[in-house]
């Protein structure tokens, strides 16, 4: 699965050859290239600003992606392989409350390390995945189907309450990715900032609702 997870990610990525020197400078320029797109969307960046963020020369960026766009897509994929590590505690012979909760958590961490991370995939969904649109009707789609399908055989076995697990899916996105994406309405109706402690408090909810929402806070009650 996990090499299933990597393809995902390396049919986003555009073709690199191996070495530590090259490996560091990429990861030097995704990190910052997360935060411009995250600040200024994909339109609004320049590879100027992308290589002054990076505090590389803009031709080391021309060198190692070629273009904005490619540089962009690299971003998106260095995120989805990030979000999709998290789902691979979902297995047939996983405990489903414990497999769902290390999901969760995965997520939450993720959202209050990387809430630039989320900003960028964002935005892009929200002009039509033109980046990665055909890895998400490929690849994306067919890795959470067969997550589905585990979850459609824990429900067979009684293991869980019936839930549509695609369905599931969309809302553990939506819960836990909207205290990046939307993090100054949060914050305004909170009247405080989402530090360590009000982020615990967050992910204690999500995690509550959707046990709860599947049968598995009640079948940790009775002890089953």
């Amino acid at each position: 699965m996990a090499a299933r997870r990597r393809a995902v990610v390396r049919s986003a990525a555009p073709d690199v050859k191996p070495g530590r020197i090259r490996q560091a400078q990429e990861s030097t320029i995704l990190e910052a290239a997360e935060k411009v797109f995250a600040r200024a969307g994909f339109a609004g960046a320049s590879m100027s600003e992308l290589a002054l963020a990076a505090g590389l020369p803009k031709s080391t960026l021309h060198y190692y992606f070629g273009t904005k766009e490619a540089l962009h897509r690299a971003v998106l994929a260095n995120i989805l392989e990030l979000w999709l590590e998290g789902i691979e505690a979902i297995q047939p012979d996983a405990e489903p409350r414990e497999a769902l909760t290390r999901y969760i958590h995965h997520k939450m961490r993720l959202t209050a390390e990387r809430p630039d991370a989320s900003r960028v995939f964002a935005n892009e969904l929200l002009h039509g995945a033109p980046q990665i649109g055909d890895i998400l009707r490929g690849e994306m789609r067919s890795l959470v189907r067969r997550k589905a399908r585990v979850i459609e055989g824990w429900i067979r076995a009684g293991r869980m309450a019936p839930v549509d697990p695609l369905h599931l899916f969309f809302s553990l996105w939506a819960m836990t990715q909207t205290y990046a994406d939307f993090e100054a309405q949060i914050t305004a109706v909170l009247g405080t900032q989402l530090g360590p402690r009000a982020m615990h408090r967050a992910g204690s909810h999500v995690e509550s609702f959707v046990l709860r929402a599947c049968g598995l806070l009640e079948q940790a009650e009775r002890g089953q």
